[in-house]
């Protein structure tokens, strides 16, 4: 048995420039927030990325530290374009690979399992093909001989996810109503490392088996933080920050990121978010 604990810029620490990450959660919801301003607080740069995008797309984007994205979409949710991806997107801040959202899952799914291509049917007949003109598709060897796309695996140098829970061994527990394949981040990276709200002792021998996402043979590290995920929701724990989001959405990004993102550590962040609310009041 291993303690995998760790702090946010000890992972940071393991991290290169040029490295391919993957960001776990869906949109703005529980992504790996803490993580990514750790990187933030970091030199790395020059990251391929791959996301179901949300503000951590958008932060890595308005600092300058994508050279490439792969992504099925870049949205806040109740804001349905992330507003800093847009500005770096139409500046050519990037290159990008927009991928359906079943076809990322199938290169996901690939790199899990150590495979170069999955076929899908997703995509076929779609602008996709157009927009990526590196696709194949592959025809079935079999009396059907249908036609697929070859989706090509995802793999990850690196991977950040954030969960409800997790115990220093590295297994972790969503205790909200979606997994959004973070269990799939994990194993389709070389390393991965979670953050989450509470580090347990142990999970209860009642613990419900499908809530375990996350098992410790696919993680490298975990960190405790709590509302790590903010300003995304983390269910149950909490819901989405929404009018700190918008706040975020509306800002210039120097002014935003000198306020909240100038500290040197994830406290200083929490502390000028608090802040921020109690000027609300």
């Amino acid at each position: 048995m291993t303690d995998k604990t760790m702090t946010a810029d000890e992972v940071v620490g393991r991290l290169r420039s040029g490295m391919t990450l993957g960001i776990g959660g869906w949109g703005s919801r529980r992504k790996p927030m803490a993580l990514v301003r750790a990187l933030l607080r970091s030199e790395i740069t020059d990251l391929t990325v791959v996301s179901y995008g949300g503000p951590d797309v958008g932060l890595l984007a308005a600092a300058g530290r994508i050279r490439k994205l792969v992504a099925a979409f870049t949205t806040l949710d109740s804001i349905p374009l992330e507003p800093n991806f847009r500005a770096a997107r139409e500046r050519g801040a990037f290159e990008l690979t927009e991928l359906d959202e079943a076809m990322f899952m199938w290169g996901l799914h690939a790199a899990a399992n150590r495979l170069p291509f999955l076929p899908v049917r997703a995509g076929l007949g779609s602008d996709v093909m157009r927009v990526n003109p590196e696709l194949r598709t592959v025809t079935s060897p079999y009396e059907d001989g249908e036609t697929f796309v070859a989706v090509p695996a995802l793999r990850m140098d690196a991977a950040f996810v954030h969960l409800n829970r997790a115990d220093r061994l590295g297994n972790g527990r969503y205790l909200g109503p979606d997994p959004y394949f973070d269990d799939l981040f994990c194993e389709a990276a070389d390393t991965a490392y979670i953050s989450c709200e509470r580090i347990v002792e142990r999970f209860d021998v009642d613990t419900a088996p499908q809530s375990l996402l996350v098992g410790r043979h696919s993680v490298t590290g975990v960190v405790e933080a709590p509302n790590g995920a903010h300003f995304t929701s983390c269910a149950p724990d909490y819901a989405r920050d929404e009018a700190f989001q918008k706040l975020y959405a509306t800002t210039p990004w120097p002014e935003f990121a000198e306020r909240f993102l100038s500290g040197k550590s994830e406290d200083d962040y929490q502390q000028a978010v608090r802040a921020w609310h109690e000027e609300q009041q």
